[in-house]
């Protein structure tokens, strides 16, 4: 059958048929005409402008009123879609608001996600200026270097606690650092120690060890509660504190400590608190410092310390006694506190040692690391030992002009 031929009125009619049908087919309405479903599409085609085989759209010149309902219809589908996108996207997002600094939460989500749904759809979304995205985003770099960098201060904070056994606070781990050349505030130091949960001993309550005797001689108080010295191996504090053991005796230690550079330089252990216990504290520090000579050496009013083998002692060393007033914690504080500072940083909150070669070993342990290692805040936080290093020079200076 050849090709038909219709007359330009027909054609328009057709056109003009199907256009007022909202919802009809091409299909039907070629069907109803008799014509082929492919003539009428072309017919349409040419109606619109458009060539020969192009896609269809919708009409765009005519407007019914069933037009205007298909035209909100795919509005309102096109909001929908949009709302249910950005519900999906504050569902990824609260799963970055567990913790931690929301602006950085925000930031992070949206670098994370800006190539899916790019960066200002995501900001309106989540009430994120554009301009402090962008500045985050520029910071990274910085912002990544400062925190490798306080990954390894958290490292060695670590390390200088746990190499003080867990006894170091903010002040002396900020000295350890410093000496090691890194600068960095005492402030930063106690933020750091306390994000990561460490922390230095504190004190406990003090047992009583004085023992007045008011039968025996008392000296007088050559200190005055000054407790600072011109020049090591010329005044001294003693004391005694116990040390207690769980289910056994009590140990005592007493101890002789140099008030020019707080050095240990003699100290004994034993399971009593008799006279021989602080005599034989002060041989040791004899030892140590090779004489004693010219020395005071200050001490409260117990017992042992106005004990006639005591005073013998003093005297064959020629060591000067000197005592505070009875009763008073005060008159010997310099020994009190360094009391104070054994037992919190040996026993950590316990209330005693398992046995007494635990509490013997502790204490060795201690005192030594006291001497050569210990930071102590009167000394700028050097060591005993190490201050002496520094100070014997002006020391030895005094020593000649006298």
């Amino acid at each position: 059958m050849g090709m038909k031929h219709y007359p330009a009125e027909f054609k328009a009619d057709a056109v003009a048929l199907y256009r007022s049908r909202p919802g009809a087919t091409i299909k039907s309405v070629a069907a109803d005409l008799g014509v082929n479903t492919e003539t009428l599409r072309n017919w349409i085609r040419a109606a619109d402008g458009r060539r020969p085989g192009a896609h269809s759209a919708p009409p765009a010149v005519v407007r019914t009123g069933g037009d205007d309902v298909q035209a909100e219809l795919a509005e309102a589908r096109k909001r929908i879609r949009e709302l249910e996108e950005e519900r999906d996207i504050l569902r990824k997002a609260a799963r970055y608001f567990g913790d931690g600094d929301a602006l950085v939460n925000r930031c992070q989500f949206v670098d994370d996600h800006q190539r899916r749904h790019g960066v200002k759809r995501l900001c309106d979304i989540l009430g994120l200026s554009r301009s402090s995205f962008y500045y985050w985003r520029r910071t990274a770099a910085a912002r990544a270097a400062r925190q490798t960098a306080e990954a390894g201060i958290e490292a060695r904070i670590r390390e200088v606690h746990q190499n003080s056994d867990g006894t170091y606070g903010a002040p002396r781990v900020t000295a350890e650092l410093r000496d090691e050349g890194i600068r960095i505030n005492h402030k930063r130091v106690a933020r750091i120690m306390r994000t990561i949960g460490l922390e230095g001993v504190r004190l406990r309550r003090r047992h009583q060890t004085t023992v007045a005797d008011p039968a025996t001689a008392k000296a007088p108080d050559l200190i005055c509660r000054d407790f600072s010295a011109d020049a090591v191996n010329t005044k001294y504090v003693g004391d005694i504190t116990y040390l207690p053991v769980s289910g056994a005796k009590s140990l005592y230690l007493a101890t002789v400590i140099d008030l020019a550079s707080r050095r240990l330089a003699g100290w004994a252990i034993a399971d009593h608190m008799r006279a021989e216990l602080v005599v034989d504290a002060l041989a040791a520090a004899e030892r140590t410092r090779g004489s004693l000579a010219g020395s005071v050496m200050h001490t409260d009013h117990g017992s042992q310390y106005t004990s006639r083998a005591f005073a013998e002692i003093c005297r064959s060393a020629g060591v000067r006694q000197s005592m505070g007033a009875i009763g008073s914690s005060a008159d010997n504080a310099a020994a009190e506190s360094f009391n104070a500072a054994f037992k919190r940083e040996t026993l950590k909150g316990r209330k005693a040692w398992s046995s007494e070669r635990e509490a013997r070993l502790d204490a060795f342990r201690w005192l030594t690391r006291y001497n050569t290692r210990r930071r102590h805040s009167r000394l700028g936080q050097r060591s005993p030992i190490a201050y002496e290093n520094d100070f014997q020079p002006a020391a030895t200076t005094l020593t000649q002009a006298a």
